[in-house]
């Protein structure tokens, strides 16, 4: 399988497959809110579909999608000094069309839960100022009106495609994927903004063909890798505030130093295992592998992709408590920074930090690999439960080699964090 093959095969993995139920969705609210405000049944009219999906950057098992209705102005009077009035009147219309489905008024918006995804309905006023067309949503926090400009982010992500060519957007998609393999809090926005002022400076990708895209996706590591910290960036086409919720710096500058392994791994297993290290289980495994080896084990791994969508939101801090007869030796994160390894006959004690909002439960998933797992049919992988509390996982340094642990919380049916952290025992 050649790099173009492989990544092309990668995108098609991660679009979305599940257009015709989200698009549905949009039209039945589409179609009360109108009969609500307009008394009419039309389904498309007064709708803006937004975020990520609207930008035609979202990817598979997308949780979030986004969209404004455009209230009449002549309704403006009537909800000027009270937003919350506006997003009741949504909230009350949804519920006697989903009298069935969790629907609540979160501050700027009216969250409509259905079962894969949850749709963030957002009324708006429309303006119309300098032939330029903005909105006023409702903040329920300020008690005010504030002004947003999607149609100024879709246009220039249709101007960048039609001068840079698809790069633009398959770069955005790949980025998502890795941000939700590797637990990097990164929002939708700030991902397509960030990629747009890279490539605004990097003509040399301009109108690339897909046999590039590792030099792309490395070359773009490595300069969120050299971004300096920042608390916000303004958007593409809007300029609007974006925020930066955790430093990803950190974690850009481990995906560059694997895709420099990868680029330059002549062999090619090893180069798609690094790449699905980065990029996830949707990156393709290499061909043949394992073609005409009689194993003499099981690999019962499971990905947690398959069980929820991800999207994540939050940071999550690993680390592992090492101990010995009861007695506390050292904490992996010291280990690692060393350089050294555990040694075996110990007490592992995975912990975290988050500040992920209760509730939430916790996933885990234990992975040996190397030759003595592999000899032992031992290498595990499967989606556990917490074993000691809801915070905490015991196990313990039984034999060496590489191994590697993950830890997942999930918030009302999404992961909204991950975090890996190695586990070299001697």
């Amino acid at each position: 399988m050649t790099t173009s093959q492989a990544f092309n095969s990668f995108l098609d993995n991660i679009r979305v497959d599940n257009s015709d139920v989200i698009s549905k969705r949009y039209k039945e609210i589409t179609k009360k809110l109108n009969k609500t405000f307009r008394n009419t049944d039309s389904e498309i009219n007064n709708c803006l579909q937004v975020g990520s999906y609207g930008r035609y950057t979202g990817i598979k098992n997308i949780s979030d999608l986004d969209m404004l209705y455009i209230v009449p102005s002549n309704q403006w009077d009537e909800y000027k000094n009270n937003p919350y009035k506006l997003l009741k009147k949504v909230k009350d219309a949804l519920m006697e069309r989903y009298p069935s489905t969790d629907i609540k008024v979160d501050r700027l918006v009216v969250d409509v839960f259905f079962q894969n995804f949850k749709f963030e309905v957002q009324p708006v006023f429309e303006y119309i100022e300098n032939d330029e067309i903005y909105y006023k949503y409702p903040d329920t926090d300020s008690e005010t009106f504030k002004i947003t400009k999607p149609r100024q982010e879709q246009d220039e992500m249709t101007y960048f495609r039609q001068t840079y060519g698809d790069a633009h957007r398959h770069l955005c998609k790949m980025m998502r994927a890795w941000k939700n393999t590797m637990g990097v809090v990164m929002g939708g926005l700030l991902i397509d903004t960030l990629t747009h002022n890279f490539l605004l400076n990097n003509s040399n990708y301009k109108n690339i063909g897909i046999t590039r895209y590792d030099e792309l996706c490395r070359d773009f590591f490595l300069y969120l890798k050299n971004e300096p910290l920042k608390s916000h960036y303004r958007a593409l086409g809007s300029g609007q505030d974006v925020k930066v919720k955790h430093p990803f710096q950190k974690k850009a500058g481990k995906a560059y130093k694997k895709m420099v392994d990868a680029i330059n791994e002549s062999d090619n297993e090893k180069k798609h295992h690094i790449l699905r290290e980065v990029f996830g289980k949707w990156f393709p495994k290499a061909d043949n592998i394992y073609e005409n080896e009689t194993k003499s084990y099981t690999d019962r791994e499971e990905f947690i992709e398959d069980k929820y969508p991800i999207n994540i939101k939050y940071y999550l801090i690993l680390d592992c408590e090492i101990s010995r007869n009861g007695f506390r030796e050292a904490y992996l994160s010291q280990i690692l920074k060393s350089g050294q390894k555990i040694c075996r006959v110990r007490s592992l004690k995975f912990k975290f930090r988050t500040n992920v909002p209760k509730p939430y439960f916790v996933k885990w998933k234990v992975r040996n690999v190397g030759i003595e797992a592999t000899k032992r049919n031992c290498l595990r992988g499967q989606i556990i439960d917490s074993n000691m509390g809801c915070a905490e996982r015991l196990e313990s340094a039984d034999f060496c080699g590489p191994h590697y642990v993950e830890c997942y919380i999930i918030r009302k049916g999404v992961v909204v964090a991950r975090e890996r952290i190695n586990v070299p025992i001697d």
